[in-house]
């Protein structure tokens, strides 16, 4: 008890507050020599250090500052340029937080079309679990056109079918992303033929300046088809839905970053722009909820999708969902199969999927990752028989060709990318998105950042990483003696389980046949569990 009530020792008393000592003699001394030049520079300098000081001492909010004036101060400097010490100078070059320098320098090099090839032989350890693969054939197959790599979206009910690129923009919208990197993504989809997904924030002017494809996705807020009250607008959305650039509608019912998390777009960032695009009021907190108002049933969401699709004169529909409860899930596929209602289109989106800001837990602690979810849609609806009448497309950390192919191998038909494209745009993994102090242009509202971002470069850059990803998709699909990406399965990719074996994707995941879920016999553990308990008229649990 007595010990806490001793007096510290000179050496450390003096030493908290050397700098403070130090300022104070250097203000004296300048004091001492006002008949000099030099002196009154000095003594500012001096004299603004020395009131910084007696500020921290006197200060109540900060520990470090109060017991180490003036040079506390330095934790916070360190603290604010960390990011870019580590990014630059320790983070290797397989570091991923989230995307590793390799990643993001292959696709700089690709934007750029600079040789991305690597000499010496692969950095990767080939020998570590987790090391995946594409198996190639002694007979490897002519070189594809990548431009063929398309995939036609649109069953029986749509009239007026797409015809998609496997590769696209991800939804990412007007207010998360500036004017000029939404003109930039569009103008490059435009160049590569080749989709952008609005986002949720609705069809700006900048998404039709340049007449690139438009998915456009439709969330909870109904931004761009909204009623004042923040309804569903039929006749609002049937406006939108009419203009050609639009070619397909997304259901957004919740994304990988913060599944099942609503929104608040606070007042003062409701700019006149935003609220045009949006169909707001101007400077009113702008809701986005976490569940959708127009229907709360899956029979209720199958007759939503016919909805859209009758207003929007037959495009393709479709909805896009990082996977929670399997049973949800399910429930919507018995209810497709209840109405005879299907959806042209399914996106899925994996847990480790991007966004502007999301709270800690939810970006680390929710959602399916996105193969697991992909691998669940496809045998969900393999076993359903209804795999034939529904496209699926993919969305999740997706920059290279390898990635493209792991996912069209599990199941997808497509995949979409948003990070990928906006590394192509400059994005330099600042992890400043949600500050508005982007410092390269991309996630910002401030007219001078985003000044920085020229268009016609962009667009171009965003188109040259597209078609030079293709083509390095083309040469592995070559390699693997296929000639076309849709002919990848899971027994050509390949994964390392331990020092000792490797084992192809078809032995190491669950593949359900075609219409098993519908036998009484079925017997699939998790699938056959997940699927009694799911009912079309509710979300809920089966009783």
């Amino acid at each position: 008890m007595l010990a806490s009530f001793a007096r510290p020792e000179p050496t450390v008393f003096f030493s908290r507050f050397t700098a403070l000592g130090l300022c104070l003699a250097g203000l004296l001394f300048a004091l001492t020599r006002l008949s000099d030049a030099w002196a009154l520079p000095v003594l500012a300098i001096f004299s603004c250090l020395c009131l910084l000081g007696v500020i921290d001492l006197i200060q109540t909010r900060h520990a470090v500052r109060r017991n180490y004036p003036i040079i506390g101060r330095l934790r916070w400097a360190f603290e604010k340029i960390r990011p870019e010490i580590r990014q630059y100078l320790i983070e290797g070059d397989d570091d991923q937080t989230p995307f590793s320098r390799a990643q993001r320098s292959l696709v700089y090099a690709r934007a750029k079309d600079e040789v991305s090839d690597r000499p010496f032989g692969t950095l990767s350890d080939v020998y570590k679990n987790g090391y995946e693969f594409i198996s190639h054939s002694t007979k490897p197959k002519p070189l594809a056109d990548p431009d063929s790599f398309r995939v036609p979206i649109g069953g029986s009910d749509a009239r007026d079918p797409y015809m998609a690129s496997i590769f696209n923009i991800s939804a990412m919208s007007f207010g998360s992303l500036s004017a000029n990197a939404i003109r930039a993504l569009n103008k490059g989809a435009k160049l590569g033929d080749f989709a952008h997904d609005t986002g949720e924030g609705g069809i700006s002017p900048y998404h039709r300046e340049n007449g690139g494809d438009l998915i456009w996705e439709i969330g909870s807020g109904y931004f761009g088809c909204r009623t004042e009250k923040g309804r569903f607008d039929p006749v609002r959305f049937a406006d939108n839905a009419a203009d050609p650039q639009v070619k397909m509608i997304e259901l957004k019912l919740s994304q990988g970053a913060k599944p099942g998390h609503g929104g608040i777009l606070p007042d003062e960032k409701v700019s006149p722009e935003i609220a045009a695009t949006r169909g707001i009021p101007v400077g009113v907190d702008c809701i986005s909820p976490a569940e959708h108002s127009a229907f709360s049933t899956p029979l209720e969401m199958m007759q939503f999708l016919a909805q859209l699709r009758t207003s929007s004169k037959g495009k393709p529909v479709g909805f896009k969902l990082c996977v929670g409860h399997p049973w949800e899930f399910m429930g919507m596929v018995k209810a497709m199969r209840e109405t005879g209602i299907f959806p042209d289109f399914i996106v899925v989106d994996g847990a480790e999927g991007g966004t502007g800001a999301a709270p800690v837990e939810f970006a680390d602690n929710l959602g399916m990752p996105m193969r697991e979810s992909l691998l669940f849609v496809h045998n969900t609806l393999v076993g359903a028989g209804v795999r034939d009448r529904i496209k699926i497309g993919a969305a999740g950390k997706i920059v290279s060709a390898f990635d493209i192919a792991a996912v069209l191998g599990l199941g997808a038909d497509w995949t979409n990318a948003g990070r990928g494209f906006m590394f192509a745009l400059g994005c330099i993994q600042s992890l400043s998105c949600h500050t508005n102090r982007c410092p390269v242009g991309v996630a910002t509202q401030d007219p001078l950042r985003q000044r920085a971002l020229v268009v016609p470069d962009k667009a171009e850059r965003v188109r040259r990483f597209h078609r030079n990803t293709l083509r390095a998709l083309a040469e592995m699909t070559a390699a693997a003696g296929l000639s076309h990406p849709s002919e990848l399965g899971p027994h050509h990719l390949v994964r390392r389980v331990s020092l000792t074996e490797i084992r192809v994707f078809s032995q190491l995941h669950i593949f359900l046949e075609d219409g098993e879920l519908l036998s009484g016999t079925h017997d699939r553990d998790f699938y056959s569990a997940a699927w009694k308990l799911a009912r079309a008229d509710r979300f809920e649990l089966a009783a």
